[in-house]
């Protein structure tokens, strides 16, 4: 049984990789951190945040956070989550996905220009 080849990616252009960086940059600053992140809770019960950061992989522009763990037997003191992305679907319009409980990710809007992204 032949299984069709999947269409590729359009590649994203430096510029605009430069466009994205800097109104993230922007947002982030101006809105995702002071609304997200706060001080460390006096006693914490719970994992909490303690960055949020972006960063690119392939064509997609992710929303990470990074997270401390309280619990004595964890892991690792940090983890990292990816929460949202944005996928370049070219012509300059984008994607935007959020991650679901399942560990899969949504997509909930499409063909967006960058403006409208943020």
């Amino acid at each position: 049984m032949k299984v069709p080849a999947k269409p590729a990616r359009p590649k994203i252009p430096d510029q605009l990789k430069q466009e994205i960086q800097q109104e993230d940059d922007e947002f982030l600053e101006s809105y995702l951190k002071p609304t997200f992140i706060s001080p460390p809770p006096q006693d914490p019960k719970f994992n909490y945040r303690v960055e949020i950061f972006t960063k690119w992989y392939q064509s997609y522009f992710y929303f990470c956070a990074k997270y401390r763990c309280v619990h004595e037997n964890c892991i690792s003191e940090f983890f990292e989550m990816k929460f949202t992305r944005l996928e370049y679907a070219g012509d300059n319009r984008f994607n935007v996905s959020y991650m679901r409980h399942t560990e899969q990710w949504f997509e909930i809007l499409e063909g967006l220009s960058l403006e409208e992204c943020f």
